[in-house]
């Protein structure tokens, strides 16, 4: 990409990861234009066949997905879930994850990346105060929503015994602050936790639906959710998301009773242009038995071993944690497994200057530390080798200590 002074760079960014097949991608750009052209974005009085064939594709590839709806943003989407959550199970509490990332709204809007002076240490079995990192939550709602560590699962079922809760959402790998892995067992526990206490479990994947597999983290790990949350990815860029589960809890959303119905409104939602572009980034990512997945899990093992290679070179003490394209740097002696381990140990003056160092030098990462690099499928060996010896000059310059003269 380009910048406003015509500076190029090779983009990790990604406009935070939609672009898993690289900007402007021909084949979804063509379908958009044919769109365009034939006057097909005019449509928008009600469910067209185009939903419906992105419909079937999702329903079809992904087994637990029963029923599916479409939205335009991620936090639409997970606050359908919460809505939809709380009305099948009567219920009002929900357990959040410290450190992800879930949406704008109230119920999820806290507890990112905050300062270990303002949650504390670690509390294993336990919650931590709700911190809103937007103004306008009001108290009364911050009481209903519990935040715990990622990878605890003394501290659910600690909840669990002192609330009724409706749901717990989580990424079930944390993506916005870094790659942080679920440990073996952690998303079965849940799923477990789940069933013992009745609540609905909802997969956040947002960022790893369709970017670490068809079906996300949850096709990986093989962990059944509940519900489960799409965006990004989904359609390389255009504005859609998806909300999809089991059909039971979908019916509500159409339920015979007035009352108990949820409500699921929005004039854009399934607009014929973001639906037309997902149709078309779905079946590029499915054909040729996933050859577009390889071509990045490729891409991602060079990237990988050659930062590990770079930094060892340099006596630069890193850890690579990577979920196929997704990857992060962190500048410590292991991959971080919660929040307050990642606060405690990565070195987030040094990640923020190396990542401005590489940007300076045609590299764009986000230059926030402890922000995940994203490969497309556009990128090309040659990239990949070009970054590498940006990142080798990078740490090279900052290893070396600036003499005054």
């Amino acid at each position: 990409m380009w910048d406003a002074d015509g500076n190029e760079y090779i983009d990790y960014h990604a406009a935070f990861a939609p672009h898993v097949l690289g900007h402007n991608d021909p084949d979804v750009t063509a379908a958009v234009a044919r769109a365009l052209s034939d006057g097909l974005s005019l449509f928008g009085t009600g469910t067209t066949a185009f939903e419906g064939r992105l419909a079937e594709l999702i329903c079809s590839e992904i087994p637990w997905i029963e029923s599916i709806q479409f939205l335009n943003t991620g936090s639409e989407a997970t606050a359908q879930a919460l809505r939809l959550a709380r009305a099948a199970t009567g219920r009002k509490h929900i357990i959040v994850m410290q450190g992800g990332y879930n949406g704008w709204h109230n119920d999820v809007a806290c507890n990112l990346m905050t300062s270990l002076d303002v949650i504390g240490p670690r509390i294993s079995p336990g919650e931590y105060p709700f911190v809103p990192i937007s103004a306008g939550i009001p108290e009364e709602h911050q009481s209903l929503v519990h935040p715990v560590n990622f990878n605890d699962l003394d501290s659910v079922r600690f909840v669990c015994e002192r609330y009724e809760i409706a749901a717990l959402i989580a990424e079930p790998v944390l993506q916005n602050v870094g790659v942080i892995h679920p440990r073996t067992g952690y998303l079965g526990g849940l799923r477990g936790l789940a069933d013992r206490y009745g609540f609905i479990l909802i997969f956040d994947e947002v960022k790893t639906g369709f970017r670490a597999a068809p079906g996300g983290y949850a096709q990986i790990s093989g962990v059944r959710p509940d519900l489960a949350v799409y965006g990004k990815a989904l359609a390389n860029g255009y504005p859609i998301a998806a909300l999809g589960g089991r059909g039971d809890l979908m019916n509500y959303f159409v339920h015979r009773e007035a009352d108990k119905r949820v409500l699921l409104a929005g004039t854009y939602n399934a607009h014929p242009v973001p639906t037309i572009a997902a149709i078309a980034t779905v079946e590029k990512l499915l054909r040729n038995d996933g050859e577009v997945y390889a071509h990045l899990e490729r891409l991602g093992q060079r990237m990988e071993n050659g930062i590990i290679e770079v930094a060892t070179a340099h006596r630069m003490p890193v850890a690579v944690a990577r979920q196929g394209s997704a990857l992060c740097v962190y500048f410590m002696d292991h991959c971080p497994v919660d929040w307050h381990d990642l606060r405690a140990h990565h070195a987030f003056a040094l990640d923020e200057q190396i990542r401005k160092e590489l940007i300076a030098r045609g590299t764009y990462v986000f230059p926030l530390a402890a922000k995940q690099w994203s490969i497309s499928a556009a990128h090309t060996e040659a990239d990949i080798q070009a970054t590498l010896e940006h990142l080798d000059g990078v740490f090279a310059a900052v290893a070396q200590p600036a003499t005054g003269g």
